[in-house]
Parts: C-alpha cells; sequence; structure tokens
C-alpha cells in the first residue's frame, strides 16, 4: 500500500509562487499515475495536474494552465506541483493522489484513485 505526504504549502502573497512536494513510500511509485487536487473552503475537490508514471503526458486544470507545472521523479519517489503567479482563488488544501489512469485521475473516477495525501494548505494573501 502507498503512502503519499504533501508537503510546501504556506502563506504566500498575490503573484508569489511555490512548489509543493509529494513523497511516496511503501510501495512502486514508478507505476502509479500522479494527480494533484485542491478544495477551497466552502467548496468540493477539484482536478488541478496528473502526471503519467514515466511523466511524458501531463495534464492541467484550465485554471491553472501556464502557471502551474507537474513534474515527477520517480528515482526520488516524489512528484511536484510548481505554482506560480497565485491568485487568492488558488487558496485551498492541495491533495496529491496516485492511480492507474490519468483519464480516470482527471475526471476523478472512484476506481482510477488509489490513494490520496492528507494534503497542504496553501493560502494566497492580496
Amino acid at each position: 500500500q502507498l503512502e503519499l505526504v504533501e508537503s510546501g504549502g504556506g502563506l504566500v502573497q498575490t503573484g508569489g509562487s511555490l512548489r509543493l512536494s509529494c513523497a511516496a513510500s511503501g510501495g512502486p511509485f514508478s507505476f502509479y499515475v500522479v494527480g494533484w487536487f485542491r478544495q477551497a473552503p466552502g467548496q468540493g475537490r477539484e482536478f488541478v495536474s496528473g502526471i503519467s508514471s514515466t511523466g511524458g503526458i501531463t495534464d492541467y486544470a484550465n485554471s491553472v494552465k501556464g502557471r502551474f507545472t507537474v513534474a515527477r521523479d520517480n528515482a526520488k519517489n516524489t512528484a511536484y506541483l510548481e505554482m506560480n503567479v497565485l491568485q487568492p482563488e488558488d487558496t485551498a488544501v492541495y491533495y496529491c493522489a496516485a492511480g492507474r489512469n490519468l483519464y480516470r485521475m482527471r475526471t476523478m473516477s472512484s476506481d482510477g484513485i488509489n490513494y490520496w495525501g492528507k494534503g497542504t494548505l496553501v493560502t494566497v494573501s492580496s
């Protein structure tokens, strides 16, 4: 069973940047697609970005295209989300997840996500 631990969240000013990390342990990380999701106060969880098991395919929500970059380093069992030009509407708890299919990850299909991290809070102040 894979364990995922997010880190890197915090308080940042509008226009600033943060890099989130998702460290995996307990299983074959390189076999899994990784997704990033966020949940803002009073809202449901939404897809932010995803990356294939090898890192060759990436996907982004329209709201973050051009600002966020997803990456992974399988040798370090870690995935990343680089967030630039942050806006107050990016404020949310950010979660990483591991699954077996990028499309199902994007659509948040329950059978496409096997593991969730506990989240890290990103707060963007105006």
